[in-house]
């Protein structure tokens, strides 16, 4: 393979945090002074749960820990209340306590997608491909799951690690089916399409990227480099290159440019 942003080096910002941002959205704007007397037990443990994650995405780990514990003294059957506990112990790197609280969850609901998916980021996160994949197929066919395109990039980058190139641009193909914007899927269908040879799709993929970004990513800018080299458009690798020097001096897709022309790589800012 190429180098790829798939590298866990690489992926600090990427997909995998992405499904985490569609749970974590949102600042704290409830009390609980809701809790009343009157307030069905179920509307009591929700509405725990709510503010459980409302503090896990200000990373206000005890307070989150504090509404999870009294919504597991309601009910102690509940998914959602440990998926949320997943997500706490994943944050703050108790790995065997995340992991017993995902398949908990997903024990309790085995159609709960959202609990899969975020299970299958931090098996990404921890390197177990296979196993991340294996949960991604299962959240892909659920057809009302609302983040359903970014289960199938997920699933892309998956199968990138595990060397499935042809069933890594099914699913970024799947996943750019469902939202045409996905910066993700337009890149790596990009990168995927020139590795095989075939430049004019690539560049189609890569125009369509650029279309959505103000400033690209390092990865973006050193395909566009390798893009350009491949069609003979030297004003652009010139471009390309300036910016990856200027923006990311740093960064690996910048050392491997480097060696790519025979340079040494600069060792400081």
């Amino acid at each position: 393979m190429t180098s790829t942003e798939v590298k866990a080096s690489c992926l600090g910002g990427r997909i995998l945090l992405a499904a985490l941002a569609l749970l974590l959205a949102g600042c704290v704007t409830q009390t609980e002074s809701v809790f009343t007397s009157e307030a069905s037990m179920q509307d009591a443990m929700e509405q725990r749960v709510a503010l459980a994650r409302q503090y896990i995405g200000q990373g206000n780990w005890e307070d989150a820990k504090r509404n999870l514990k009294a919504a597991v003294e309601i009910s102690d059957r509940n998914p959602e209340i440990y998926e949320a506990y997943a997500l706490v112990y994943q944050s703050t790197g108790e790995v065997e306590l995340a992991e017993d609280s995902f398949t908990r969850a997903i024990s309790l609901d085995k159609k709960f997608s959202r609990a899969r998916n975020n299970y299958a980021a931090f098996l990404f996160s921890q390197e177990r491909y296979e196993e991340a994949e294996a949960q991604l197929n299962e959240v892909v066919k659920d057809t009302l799951y609302n983040a359903r395109p970014t289960a199938f990039a997920n699933l892309g980058l998956a199968r990138l690690q595990l060397n499935d190139r042809a069933g890594a641009e099914e699913a970024f193909s799947r996943s750019l089916s469902m939202q045409p914007e996905s910066i993700l899927a337009l890149l790596e269908l990009a990168i995927l399409r020139l590795d095989a040879g075939d430049a004019v799709s690539a560049q189609g993929y890569y125009r369509d990227y650029r279309k959505l970004l103000r400033v690209q990513s390092p990865r973006g800018l050193w395909f566009g480099i390798r893009l350009a080299r491949a069609t003979g458009n030297q004003d652009a690798e010139s471009s390309y290159a300036l910016a990856l020097r200027n923006l990311y001096p740093n960064s690996p897709e910048y050392a491997e440019y480097q060696r790519s022309v025979g340079a040494r790589p600069r060792s400081g800012g």
